[in-house]
C-alpha cells in the first residue's frame, strides 16, 4: 500500500511539473518564419500539456541561432541553405546542388551534432530558395541578362547583401560585375519595385505577395542558389529531454508544399488575417488542431507601451544610480573624468543594433539584455551634464561656503548639486528620450515594447501596423518630458541668497 501511495504521489507530481513546462519557439523577422513558429506552437498546445512561449520577429538568421544556442528559444524554423552557408560557413558546391547532395538533411544535421549539438526535424516539405524579381516591362529574362547592368537600380535586402549565398556570391559566381548597391528592407523592396523606384529586388519563392504583382521571376539558370528545404532546428538536448515535442513537431513533416506555403504568407501578408487564425486553419485541414483557442488582441499596443515603460524607465533609473555618484567622485579628479567620458562616448557611438547583437551571447535575448544596452546608452548624457554642472560651479561661491566653515560635503549638498541640477537633470531627461527611441529596436531580440508593431510593420508593409507603435512611441517621449520638467521643479532646492 504505501508503494502504490508512493507511486501515485510521483504520479500526480510528474503530472503538476509536466504542465508547468514551457517551450519556448522562436522566428525571424519576415512572416514566413512567425508563421511556421506559430504553426509549431498550436500544434505542441493542442497535442501537449507544454505552455508555449512565443519569441517571434527576432533580428536575422545569427540572432536567432544564437538564442538558440543560448537557450534562449527551443525550437526555430530554418532553412538547409541558410544553415549551410550562414551558420556552418560552408562554401556551396553548385555541381552538388543540382543533385540536391548538399541539401541532404542528414549531412548537415551530422554536422551540426558535431559542431553545435544540435539536430533538424524533418521538413516541412517545401523549399523556399532565393530568386530575383524584376519588373515585367525591363526585359530581363535571366540572372545572366544582368551582367554588366550598372544601368539598373537595385534594392537588395541587407540580410541578402552579406550573404555568401546572397549578392556577393552571386555576383562572383555569374561575373555580374556588378557594383554593391546599397540595402534595403525586404518588406519594402515590392513596394518599392511596383513604384518603379528600383528595377531588381532579391525574394524568397514562396512569398505570398508575389501572387499580388506581376513581376517577372529571373530564372537561375547556372543554378546557383541552393535548395532552403524548411525544417524545425533544435538542441540535441531539447530532443533528448522532450521526445513528445519532438513527435508532434515530426507530424508536420511532409504537410507544406511551395504553393500551399505562399497561399498562406498570402492570407497574412496580403489579406493581413491574424496570424493566429491562419496557423489554426492549416492545422485544422491537417486534423491537429480541433479547438481555437481564444486569440490576443491582434495589436497589443497597451501591453508593449508597459513594456516599453519599463525597459526605458528601468534602464535610465539605474544609470542615474551610476552616472550621478560617478560624476561626483570624478569632479575634482580632472584626468580620470576624461577616461570615464571618454569610455561612455564610445559607447554611445556604437549602433544601437550592433550593441544589442554584442549582447546576445553574454545575456541571451529578452529583457535583460535590452535594459543592459539601454543603460549604458543612458550613461553619457547624465555623466557629462552632471559633471559639467558641478565643474563649473562659481568658484567665488565655494570660496564663501568655505569661509563660512562649511565642510567638502556640505558644499556639495548646499551648494553645488542644487546650482548644477538644471544641468544634471537636462542630462537626465535627454538620456530618458533617446532611450525611449532607441527602446524599439529591442523587439529585435525579443525584448518587447513598441517596436513589435514597428518591425512587423516594416516586415508587412502595413503603414497602420507602424503608426500604432510608432506614435504610441512619440507621444510617451513628449509625456516623459514633460513629465521629468515637473520632477525638476519639485527636486530642485530653494536657494535664499
Amino acid at each position: 500500500m504505501r508503494n502504490k501511495g508512493l507511486f501515485i504521489l510521483l504520479g500526480m507530481f510528474s503530472l503538476v511539473f509536466l504542465q508547468g513546462q514551457t517551450v519556448s519557439i522562436g522566428s525571424k523577422m519576415h512572416g514566413e518564419s512567425r508563421l511556421l513558429g506559430e504553426i509549431m506552437a498550436q500544434a505542441i498546445e493542442q497535442n501537449s500539456d507544454f505552455k508555449v512561449e512565443r519569441r517571434f520577429g527576432l533580428g536575422g538568421t545569427l540572432i536567432c541561432f544564437e538564442a538558440l544556442h543560448t537557450n534562449e528559444v527551443d525550437v526555430y524554423p530554418e532553412y538547409t541553405g541558410t544553415i549551410i552557408t550562414a551558420i556552418l560557413h560552408q562554401e556551396t558546391s553548385h555541381k552538388a546542388v543540382n543533385n540536391k547532395s548538399d541539401s541532404s538533411i542528414h549531412t548537415i544535421e551530422q554536422q551540426l551534432e558535431a559542431e553545435y549539438d544540435m539536430n533538424l526535424g524533418k521538413s516541412f516539405g517545401f523549399s523556399n530558395s532565393y530568386a530575383l524579381i524584376a519588373n515585367a516591362e525591363s526585359g530581363l529574362q535571366s540572372i545572366s541578362d544582368l551582367k554588366g547592368r550598372n544601368d539598373l537600380k537595385y534594392g537588395f535586402s541587407n540580410e541578402f547583401l552579406k550573404r555568401k549565398d546572397g549578392f556577393p556570391g552571386l555576383n562572383k559566381y555569374y561575373n555580374l560585375q556588378l557594383e554593391t548597391p546599397r540595402g534595403i528592407d525586404h518588406g519594402l523592396a515590392y513596394q518599392a519595385l511596383a513604384s518603379n523606384q528600383i528595377d531588381v529586388t532579391d525574394a524568397y519563392s514562396t512569398d505570398g505577395k508575389l501572387q499580388k504583382y506581376e513581376f517577372h521571376l529571373l530564372e537561375d539558370d547556372r543554378q546557383f542558389f541552393p535548395p532552403y528545404d524548411a525544417v524545425p532546428i533544435y538542441r540535441k538536448e531539447f530532443a533528448e529531454q522532450h521526445p513528445e515535442v519532438i513527435r508532434i513537431l515530426n507530424q508536420l513533416a511532409g504537410t507544406l508544399d511551395e504553393k500551399k506555403m505562399q497561399a498562406l504568407n498570402y492570407r497574412y501578408e496580403v489579406d493581413r488575417i491574424p496570424l493566429a487564425t491562419v496557423a489554426f486553419d492549416f492545422l485544422n485541414e491537417q486534423g491537429l488542431a480541433q479547438e481555437q483557442a481564444g486569440l490576443t488582441a491582434r495589436y497589443p499596443v497597451v501591453r508593449q507601451l508597459l513594456e516599453h515603460i519599463q525597459l526605458t524607465f528601468i534602464a535610465t533609473f539605474l544609470a542615474i544610480l551610476l552616472a550621478v555618484p560617478l560624476a561626483i567622485y570624478l569632479s575634482n579628479k580632472k584626468r580620470a573624468a576624461g577616461f570615464a567620458l571618454s569610455v561612455t562616448g564610445i559607447l554611445q557611438t556604437i549602433p544601437s543594433l550592433a550593441l544589442l547583437g554584442f549582447m546576445i551571447p553574454l545575456f541571451g535575448i529578452g529583457f535583460t539584455p535590452a535594459v543592459i544596452a539601454l543603460f549604458l546608452y543612458a550613461l553619457l548624457p547624465i555623466l557629462r551634464n552632471t559633471y559639467t554642472g558641478l565643474r563649473t560651479t562659481d568658484p567665488l561661491l565655494i570660496e564663501a561656503a568655505q569661509g563660512m566653515g562649511m565642510t567638502r560635503w556640505q558644499i556639495l549638498r548646499e551648494v553645488r548639486l542644487p546650482l548644477a541640477m538644471d544641468v544634471i537633470m537636462a542630462g537626465i531627461r535627454t538620456a530618458l528620450i533617446i532611450n525611449i527611441g532607441t527602446a524599439t529596436l529591442a523587439a529585435f531580440i525579443g525584448a518587447g515594447g513598441l517596436g513589435e508593431s514597428i518591425i512587423t510593420g516594416i516586415t508587412l508593409n502595413d503603414h497602420q501596423m507602424i503608426l500604432r507603435g510608432a506614435i504610441p512611441a512619440a507621444v510617451l517621449a513628449l509625456a516623459a518630458d514633460q513629465g521629468m520638467a515637473l520632477v525638476e521643479r519639485a527636486v530642485k532646492p530653494k536657494i535664499d541668497y
